[in-house]
């Protein structure tokens, strides 16, 4: 059994990025990633500090626009407005959850798609749908750098995913079944019936229901690859913090099983933050005609 370590695979990538920044001419201007958090969600916060600190490690720029958690509709998408308009920022993110004065859906079609690098634009879901160049989901596109980078077969293999979100359920399903992956995929959810005995036949099992310690031991097969993408708050009094965080595996039971498992802390939710920076620079790389390679 192996245990993914987050840390060596994102040091990978993040130094092969900030090689090709190094690389860039140096009359070219670096490429620029922009953030908008609306509010002080402690968790929204940490999420774009990360952002932050990876652009400042590779040599990418970030910026950080904060609005008032009572900001109008209208205001914020005056923002939006002028991040789409502004010719040095080549990607940037609207932090999500929204607060409830805020129409979410307007928000994210008000995005320019050439600047989505969150992938969340139906016009860059739709180039997914069609296995054509676009922004990936950070998240699935994280997972999809796993099980490269760990050389994961998949030819073949039987994939259950757990979840249907729009984020991560969904577009993993696609990816998964796309020529050249070649898994058979499964998706499953919360209203699935005998989702137990679906979950026992994967040979690749990954769980994004939000549910902590949702998969359990009998539910993986002996050997099977255990993708968690879950971060779950639980009550622990004997922490510092009061809680701990889990995914939605029970990891220290399922481990005994799986051939391969992703931590959490330390595992799916690194390479996300990661990816959103490879989006930012495969859009530079197109408004600027350099080759990504």
């Amino acid at each position: 059994m192996k245990i993914f370590d987050g840390k060596q695979c994102v040091t990978a990538l993040k130094a092969n990025l900030k090689q090709k920044i190094e690389e860039l001419p140096e009359n070219k201007r670096k490429p620029k990633l922009a953030a908008l958090l609306v509010g002080d969600l402690a968790a929204s916060q940490l999420y774009v500090k990360n952002k932050v600190k990876t652009c400042e490690e590779i040599g990418m720029i970030s910026e950080v626009i904060r609005a008032e958690e009572n900001i109008s509709h209208n205001d914020l998408l005056e923002i939006i407005y002028r991040l789409n308009s502004d010719e040095t920022v080549d990607g940037y993110i609207v932090q999500l959850p929204l607060p409830k004065q805020i129409d979410e859906s307007k928000i994210l079609l008000a995005i320019d798609p050439k600047k989505d690098v969150d992938g969340f634009h139906p016009h860059n879901l739709g180039l997914m749908l069609l296995g054509l160049e676009t922004f990936v989901p950070a998240t699935p596109k994280g997972i999809m750098s796993i099980l490269k980078s760990e050389k994961i077969k998949t030819a073949g293999a039987h994939c259950v995913v757990i979840g249907r979100s729009n984020i991560v359920g969904t577009p993993m399903a696609l990816l998964l079944s796309r020529k050249g992956i070649d898994c058979t995929v499964t998706l499953v959810h919360s209203q699935t019936k005998n989702i137990k005995e679906f979950c026992a036949s994967a040979d690749i099992l990954i769980a994004a229901i939000g549910k902590a310690n949702f998969v359990t031991a009998d539910m993986v097969k002996d050997g099977a690859v255990v993708i968690d993408v879950g971060i779950n708050r639980i009550d622990d009094p004997s922490t510092p913090k009061g809680y701990r965080v889990v995914g939605d595996v029970d990891f220290e039971h399922v481990k005994e099983k799986a051939s391969f498992i992703t931590p959490v802390p330390g595992g799916v939710g690194m390479l996300t933050v990661i990816s959103l920076i490879e989006n930012t620079w495969m859009s530079f790389c197109r408004t600027e005609n350099i080759a990504n390679g």
